[in-house]
């Protein structure tokens, strides 16, 4: 060490070493207790008269133990110093000492305070009061100036703070403390560090008038802070600072740490030579930035070194809704097949597990998603517009596709972004293009801006948005034509967004392209990660409880009783009231960190604190405070003091006799304590055991579900044995008698002439009865029956899109459309019941569809009258715009409407005689009607697989035939 020197902060305390010849002179005197011996009384008289003893004295090692540990306790009362500092202080009056304690002093803090304890240790020994000043902490912080000694207990109890220095407010509250009292001295410990008005800080520091300014300035090359965290589609990428003028290059090894403190992935960050911003990128998995609970320096040693992440950086959660029906749900086929592959690398997705809509929507909403796709769903039950609207407007992502059922949809809809015109712009048809359509460029103000679009993806049909002032506005992608292709609205903290194409390939090949992936991604990363949870909206404050806090050094923490709620209804700014760290619950929390993206770190500029300003750098502490260790020495010598006096006053001899004595009796003892103990522990053993098998029959007999019902199995069993065709039982007993009787005779038909054996037709009772187990659903429409419920309505939604087919026979003939002012009192019931079902397009049987040629072939649809068209979902036009026979993957229109009263044609009785005459006279009517019936059951159970002969020329072209 060099300049070895050793002072003494009370010298003439040294003054106690002359006594250290007294009290050896004591010791010396002073003999040891005589050691006690028991002899027998005899023995005692016999040595009753003794000459006169001199009393033994004390060894020499425990008088020279004794006298070193008097000399140890001396010297330490002395306050010996080794390598003692040299004052800096001059002059007289009071001596300010200003610290910064904010964020970045946390790396030095050690050093800092030990600067400041040295000089508050010379301000003490000259009687000068001392004013603590420390920049980070608020008005409780008190600057009058103090004893050295107070001064030193309250810079014990400071601690850097992991939130900006406020310099300006400290030397404020320094210059009211002092109250015009000119200071001696002024130094200010900085971090090193440029902050907000430091300059008019220094003004108020120079105008008090110190005799003299001690700046001390740290070294700064390896402070760095993080400023951005981007959960980017193909790395996450992290974004640092460090103060400018660096001349030489700085690494930092950077992990990804999750909520255990585990290492996820490690990279690192590097700044080059002048540099000021880095970027480091960590290549893992998206299912890994999941679990990532924050990103930091592999040894932090301040808050800015940490970034905390919250639920906004976490993978989304995305729900699927389909409007196909359950057997369109195929590979290439289903809309939700390119959605889901599309997303499943980058997002959670979650399939409604209901095809009943006012089911699955609020059950996929409590699972609280970032983002809900609906595709193709045009009508929506009550309850689920309800709850996504409120999905939406706390700050959710309502993504709609077009297509047949939502071109068909009739009146306003709060659900879409804009106004949509009924039914469909395609290729071929009204208002059609001369050739398809080719997406324009995104807009730079687009949120799909950067994407690009190849120039193949085309678009053959689309549902056309209204012309309106706003439709610009919302519009995100645009066809070449200028007509919407992806429009937008904000509705509340949360967007509805609508592609005006389906999101299979039937209408564009869009969905088969990487610009889908790229805008599905796009809509997904600006959705939040709870969607249905409470949103931050512009202007609605909302309170978040602190829930964990940074400490200055990096470290999350309890929050303490200054800590105070997050209110994010507008700018939050970090301040001693919140600092950086999670503000929310468990559940759910927003992280508020140090640093944002626009902040940048400038070293402390030269400002003119006084006339007498020094630039000072701290040094590391060689001095040493002995008096710590002496009186540790002198506490270890008194220890073998006492054992010496206990050993020679027999208290070996004593511990010797006890421990035989407890030998003797140790095996009976033990003996009785093993078999206390053996008793405790079997005791409760078998109690706990018989408490836990009472318990277990207990919680048992509880919790067995109840069976089901008897009735209700029988009825399962019944109805999966055999094919029954199905009526629904209106409430009104001819017409249900009639349906009964109309599908017993055509079940009859069906028995005898294919190789079809139905059993008897079962009545459902929409409300109640399980319909999945019925292909085919007759349902009378007569307007003289009660209303069903919307719950039933939805139930029949959720049965034709899992793939069962409602066949909708009207009371009253000659219903030749279904739209029109004059209609019957039966298709007006039945526009009040279709209007709440989710339904594609209608048209009457084309003259080439599978239905004309399923069984029989046939040209039209009879029933006991014959003036009606059999309606059905609408044809669909291939990928060059011609129409097929059929729907799409073996698929089945699941609706059909007629009133030419089927049932009363194929009535019969015990018997097997007719019910009802047909309308016409020709004999062949009723067995038109029995065919119609055939084939609708046929192509219900076997769907379009001969409409697949369209093939039939191309397969043979290839054959060379």
């Amino acid at each position: 060490m060099p300049g070895l020197s050793l002072t003494f902060g009370a010298p003439l305390v040294l003054a106690g070493l002359l006594a250290l010849p007294v009290i050896w002179w004591l010791l010396k005197l002073t003999p040891p207790r005589p050691q006690t011996e028991t002899f027998p009384p005899l023995r005692i008289l016999q040595r009753i008269l003794k000459a006169e003893e001199t009393p033994s004295k004390s060894p020499w090692w425990l008088t020279l133990l004794r006298l070193i540990l008097a000399a140890c306790v001396i010297f330490a009362l002395a306050a010996p110093t080794l390598n003692p500092r040299e004052s800096v202080l001059s002059g007289s009056g009071p001596v300010v000492v200003m610290i910064d304690n904010g964020w970045s002093s946390a790396r030095d803090w050690d050093m800092t305070v030990s600067t400041a304890r040295t000089v508050i240790g010379q301000a003490g020994e000259s009687g000068r009061p001392v004013s603590l000043v420390l920049t980070a902490d608020g008005p409780e912080n008190d600057a009058t100036p103090v004893e050295a000694v107070t001064a030193l207990e309250r810079l014990a109890a400071a601690t850097p703070r992991p939130i900006p220095v406020d310099r300006l407010a400290a030397s404020e509250r320094l210059a009211t403390a002092l109250d015009g009292e000119t200071p001696g001295s002024l130094l200010f410990l900085s971090d090193g560090l440029d902050s907000e008005a430091s300059e008019a800080a220094a003004k108020i520091a120079r105008n008090l008038g110190a005799g003299e300014t001690l700046v001390y300035e740290p070294s700064i090359e390896a402070v760095i802070g993080l400023t951005r965290a981007d959960n980017s589609t193909d790395a996450l990428v992290v974004d640092a600072v460090r103060p400018s003028g660096r001349s030489t290059g700085y690494q930092a090894d950077l992990l990804a740490v999750d909520n255990q403190g585990r290492e996820i992935a490690r990279t690192l960050l590097s700044f080059g030579s002048g540099e000021t911003q880095a970027e480091a990128r960590f290549e893992i998995p998206v299912e890994l930035r999941n679990d990532i609970a924050r990103l930091q320096v592999e040894t932090p040693s301040n808050a800015a070194e940490v970034r905390l992440v919250d639920d906004a950086f976490r993978r989304r959660r995305v729900a699927l809704v389909s409007g196909e029906t359950a057997d369109l749900a195929q590979p290439l086929l289903s809309p939700l097949y390119y959605i889901s592959r599309a997303l499943e690398p980058y997002a959670d997705i979650v399939r409604a597990r209901s095809a009943d809509l006012s089911v699955a929507i609020p059950n996929l909403l409590e699972q609280r998603p970032s983002v809900v796709v609906l595709a193709d769903i045009g009508v929506l039950p009550e309850t689920a517009r309800e709850a996504l609207q409120t999905f939406v407007e706390n700050g959710g992502y309502l993504v709609r596709f077009a297509g047949p059922r939502l071109a068909a949809t009739t009146g306003e809809d709060s659900l879409v972004p804009v106004r949509l015109r009924s039914g469909e712009r395609q290729l071929g048809g009204a208002m059609s293009w001369v050739e398809p359509q080719t997406v324009a460029a995104m807009d730079a103000d687009s949120p799909f801006a950067g994407i690009a679009i190849p120039d193949d993806v085309t678009v053959s049909r689309q549902v056309l948005a209204e012309p309106s002032v706003e439709l610009a506005d919302r519009t995100w992608a645009s066809l070449s034509d200028g007509t919407p292709l992806v429009t937008a609205e904000s509705v509340g903290a949360g967007t509805i967004v609508l592609f005006h194409v389906t999101a299979e390939a039937t209408w564009s090949n869009l969905p088969i392209s990487g610009a889908f992936v790229d805008m599905l991604r796009r809509i997904v990363s600006l959705s939040r990660a709870e969607g249905g949870g409470p949103a931050e909206r512009e202007g609605v404050s909302q309170s978040l409880p602190p829930y964990r806090v940074l400490s200055a050094d990096g470290r999350l923490v309890a929050p303490g009783p200054e800590v105070e709620p997050l209110e994010t209804g507008g700018t939050v700014l970090v301040d001693a009231a919140h600092p950086p760290g999670l503000y929310g619950t468990e559940e759910g929390y927003r992280a508020l960190n140090l640093m944002g993206p626009e902040t940048t770190l400038s070293p402390l500029p030269d400002l003119e604190w006084g006339p007498n300003t020094t630039a000072m750098q701290y040094e590391s502490d060689d001095a040493v405070d002995l008096a710590p260790w002496l009186l540790a020495i002198a506490l270890f010598l008194f220890a073998l003091d006492a054992l010496a006096l206990f050993l020679m006053n027999g208290g070996s001899a004593r511990l010797k006799s006890l421990a035989m004595r407890r030998g003797r009796s140790s095996l009976p003892n033990l003996a009785v304590l093993g078999l206390g103990a053996a008793l405790v522990l079997a005791a409760p053993s078998s109690k706990a055991f018989a408490q836990e098998t009472e318990a277990g029959e207990a919680s048992s007999s509880s919790d067995t579900p109840a069976l089901p019902d008897l009735a209700d199995m029988q009825r399962a069993v019944e109805a999966t044995e055999k094919t029954h065709l199905a009526y629904v039982l209106t409430g009104d007993g001819p017409t249900d008698d009639l349906s009964a009787a109309g599908l017993s005779g055509l079940s009859q038909f069906i028995a005898s002439k294919t190789a079809l054996e139905p059993g008897d037709p079962m009545g459902v009772d929409i409300e109640t009865d399980e319909l999945a187990f019925f292909p085919l659903i007759y349902w009378p429409i007569d307007p003289a029956t009660p209303m069903p419920s919307d719950e039933a309505i939805s139930r029949i939604d959720a049965y034709m899109k899992q793939g069962g087919t409602v066949l909708f026979d009207v009371a009253g003939n000659e219903m030749t459309g279904l739209s029109g002012d004059s209609v019957s009192p039966g298709q007006m019931r039945l526009r009040e019941i279709i209007g709440d079902l989710d339904i594609p397009p209608l048209q009457p049987v084309p003259a080439d569809h599978v239905l004309t040629k399923s069984f029989y072939i046939l040209d039209d649809f009879v029933g006991r009258y014959s003036g009606s068209e059999l309606w059905v979902e609408s044809l669909v036009a291939d990928s060059e715009g011609e129409l097929r026979p059929a729907r799409g993957g073996d698929g089945v229109s699941s609706i059909m409407i007629t009133s030419n009263d089927f049932a009363s044609a194929w009535a019969v009785d015990d018997a097997g005689l007719f019910l009802y005459p047909t309308a016409s006279t020709n004999p062949m009517q009723r067995e038109y009607a029995y065919r119609a019936g055939v084939n609708i059951v046929m192509y219900v159970l076997t769907g379009n697989y001969k409409a697949d002969q369209v093939h039939v020329p191309a397969l043979l072209e290839r054959l060379g035939q």
